[in-house]
């Protein structure tokens, strides 16, 4: 992998992955302007959205990167098929550049930094660099012990691929593009909005050395990733609404998933944690 800085790389708009993303977003803008969706296509767009946005909060970012909870080697394969669908690559590409992300959050070597690199580089233009398609697999080691999820990462478009056939057996042309496509789009920007708005826009609860916010906005539509601050500041908590008032459905789902015995010792702050390092109203670390 190239050690080039992000600052010095330069997004690709015509590689093949560029295209298909930018298909993908041309597919979901005709939709929106010349296609009336059904009842069906609408069930399938939101269903989707639920489902592998779940995929991304419960199972690439929780699971896959910060490893916050335990689960067995089918559901761990489970996990990694439903965050593929979401059209994000894969859980080892995806896991390996976000733990360098929470090494260097906001610093020079940080991938996607508002701070650093702009908005736009922070959102959407550095995973159109070329430098950023392959990892560091040495930064999931604990992952590439899997070889089925060493296939799945290579083969990254297979889930995707069967998702949009469902849709298309399903509702047709409406199914695809409503369904697959806009639902896609939505996934895509819900997304990549923690990577730039959530370092622009909120307030930050916890001393962290970087720019995280939380934002109740953003965190209801996207699962519960939008206390961002919180997460940068415990980044090993499955929980990420510390507090009762703070909506994080991906943690209602896994505690309910925890009641099926599907997934174990989820990691939660202790009270200490969570009242300690507070930044009262003129920005100073307080006490507990």
């Amino acid at each position: 992998m190239s050690t080039a800085q992000p600052r010095t790389v330069i997004a690709s708009y015509t590689s093949p992955g560029a295209l298909l993303f930018f298909t993908i977003h041309a597919a979901a803008l005709y939709a929106l302007i010349a296609i009336a969706p059904s009842s069906t296509s609408l069930a399938l767009c939101l269903g989707l959205f639920v489902i592998r946005k779940f995929g991304i909060t419960g199972g690439y970012h929780r699971y896959f990167s910060h490893r916050s909870y335990k689960t067995s080697r089918p559901f761990q394969f489970v996990l990694a098929w439903l965050g593929g669908m979401a059209a994000q690559k894969g859980a080892l590409w995806w896991a390996a550049h976000h733990r360098h992300h929470h090494q260097h959050s906001d610093q020079e070597e940080d991938i996607h930094s508002v701070k650093q690199q702009g908005f736009y580089w922070a959102h959407i233009g550095w995973i159109l660099a070329p430098d950023y398609f392959s990892y560091d697999a040495k930064r999931v080691k604990d992952l590439t012990r899997f070889p089925e999820l060493v296939w799945l990462d290579r083969w990254h478009f297979v889930p995707p691929a069967f998702t949009a056939l469902a849709c298309w057996l399903i509702d047709g042309k409406t199914g695809l593009f409503w369904g697959f496509c806009v639902s896609t789009v939505i996934l895509y920007h819900t997304t990549f909005a923690i990577n730039s708005f959530c370092h622009l826009l909120g307030r930050q609860r916890y001393l962290t050395g970087e720019s995280s916010k939380n934002s109740l906005i953003l965190a209801l539509l996207t699962l519960g990733e939008g206390w961002h601050n919180n997460h940068h500041y415990y980044p090993h908590s499955a929980r990420q609404g510390f507090y009762w008032w703070e909506i994080d459905l991906t943690y209602y789902a896994l505690r309910a998933l925890a009641l099926t015995g599907l997934v174990r010792d989820i990691h939660e702050p202790s009270r200490k944690v969570i009242d300690s390092n507070h930044l009262g109203a003129e920005g100073v670390a307080q006490a507990p």
